[in-house]
């Protein structure tokens, strides 16, 4: 799985919610400590799930990063240390100068790891996703598992009020009753959604 590059290279790991991507992210960075590898971590400020300078799995396993507003900021936080690798999580919550910022680590020979969602709750690529999933060199795509069908998840269902999210509401909501489920293709329903 893992290629020894020469010089810097970008790493996705993508999914739906409830896969393990930070989980996966921790377990990465796990093997970069035991290597004795200098890291930082990044995540968006809309990410307060956990509160601030945090990443955390769903199994409670965290680890400290910085919290950041534009992809650029990254760069005033690299001045003055020594860092081998740039881990990067939540990125579908980045603007759309994020591509460029991991294209331009990665030329610089930083090993770059991104984690975040592929698919926004309507089943459509998110964000910036699709173009850094294109530049990477190494891609892992994780699954979870849909509740309704037992099967392979590969995409995010959004319930507000216990109904599917409707196709035309907001991507993000704040102070709505909302929660996500994985779901399979079969079992992902997106109401007002039009067919091609």
């Amino acid at each position: 799985m893992f290629q020894n590059f020469d010089g810097g290279y970008i790493e996705v790991v993508c999914g739906p919610m409830f896969a393990g991507k930070t989980e996966e992210l921790i377990r990465r960075i796990k093997r970069l400590e035991y290597a004795k590898q200098s890291y930082i971590i990044f995540k968006p400020k809309i990410d307060g799930r956990y509160g601030d300078n945090v990443i955390q799995s769903h199994n409670n396993n965290r680890r400290e990063a910085v919290n950041i507003e534009k992809a650029r900021e990254i760069y005033t936080h690299l001045k003055d240390k020594t860092v081998e690798v740039i881990i990067i999580d939540e990125a579908q919550f980045f603007d759309e100068e994020l591509p460029d910022v991991v294209d331009d680590l990665a030329d610089q020979g930083y090993r770059v790891i991104v984690g975040g969602l592929d698919r926004n709750f309507r089943g459509e690529p998110f964000g910036t996703m699709p173009e850094i999933l294109a530049l990477a060199e190494v891609v892992t795509k994780l699954t979870a598992i849909c509740p309704v069908s037992g099967k392979p998840a590969t995409r995010t269902q959004r319930i507000i009020d216990g109904k599917p999210a409707h196709y035309n509401d907001p991507l993000v909501l704040i102070d709505a009753e909302e929660s996500y489920e994985p779901r399979s293709r079969a079992q992902h329903i997106v109401p007002g959604k039009k067919k091609k």
